[in-house]
């Protein structure tokens, strides 16, 4: 048992904390918390870029590309004087190429407003680019261990469902807020999220593993409807990726990684020979975001 296990429950035994749903939930994240490398530090940065890799995309994919791209970017510094290109080609397999693109801008404010260092304030970090108040509240609990509840799409669900009823941002951010234990931000907010990844998952519950079963409303009853999908925050079935633009985008900037290409050579990555006018306006829009680049005829990562 680790040392930080053994803090937690001691925490646990204080009689402060008699809430039941704290409780069970801190002693079960006591032995079942995933090693993940972005809870074995506090960086900023590090985890930063970490929950930046998260959104929307499972741990198994995340964890190679995290790793290289530390190595490779280990400071907002060394990523905000870097080509987009390079941190594109990284980054290619996680899919969302603008999370990327709004690092480095994060990276880059980071570097000439707040001396290199990632902020430490919600205010703060809401101002750079594509951060919301997960990823903002994130930071400020698992780096700087601030009191703050983060709210992703598996507290969502789990906070929906022991309450019984769907709920809107605002509510289900005050039901968090309500349930944080202080002085256990960093170990309350990676229970939740890996309970909720782990037994109160979307899809087939596992209700009878579940240590809060007693106190949640729901109980994964036949008889009444899951509230989860209608609550703010909770992750909505993607469409279908296979033949998407979102497939061909990412086919044209694979593509792009190694070679200058021709419009033609563009067409024929996305696979889109058949459909000339989808892939222009594909083209167009990964121009417009920045993730290509067309110089003299040939189109790179910028």
């Amino acid at each position: 048992m680790t040392a930080k296990t053994c803090g937690l429950l001691r925490h646990v035994s204080n009689e402060s904390l008699n809430d039941q749903i704290t409780t069970a939930l801190l002693r079960w994240g006591s032995s079942e918390l995933r090693d993940l490398p972005w809870r074995r530090t506090n960086n900023a940065w590090c985890v930063f870029v970490s929950e930046v890799m998260l959104q929307q995309t499972s741990v198994a994919r995340v964890l190679p590309k995290y790793e290289a791209f530390i190595e490779r970017f280990p400071t907002p510094q060394s990523l905000a004087e870097a080509s987009l290109g390079d941190a594109l080609a990284l980054w290619h397999g996680l899919g969302y190429p603008r999370r990327c693109r709004n690092l480095q801008a994060s990276a880059q404010m980071i570097h000439a407003h707040h001396g290199g260092e990632v902020p430490d304030t919600l205010e703060a970090m809401l101002a750079l680019p594509g951060v919301g108040a997960y990823t903002a509240r994130a930071v400020l609990s698992f780096a700087y261990r601030q009191d703050v509840a983060v709210v992703d799409t598996n507290v969502a669900r789990i906070i929906a469902r022991m309450t019984g009823a769907p709920l809107k941002a605002r509510e289900l951010q005050e039901r968090a807020d309500e349930l944080l234990p202080m002085g256990l931000s960093w170990e309350w907010n990676q229970v939740m999220m890996d309970f909720g990844a782990r037994v109160c998952v979307a899809r087939s519950p596992k209700c009878s593993q579940c240590v809060v079963q007693d106190i949640c409303v729901w109980r994964g009853g036949p008889d009444s409807p899951d509230p989860a999908p209608a609550t703010a925050g909770t992750s909505k079935p993607q469409s279908r990726f296979e033949g998407s633009d979102r497939q061909a985008r990412g086919r044209a900037m694979k593509a792009a990684i190694k070679n200058e290409l021709s419009h033609a050579d563009v067409v024929e990555a996305m696979q889109l020979e058949h459909d000339p006018a989808r892939a222009q306006r594909l083209i167009e829009s990964l121009l417009s975001d920045g993730l290509l680049s067309h110089d003299k005829g040939l189109f790179t990562l910028p």
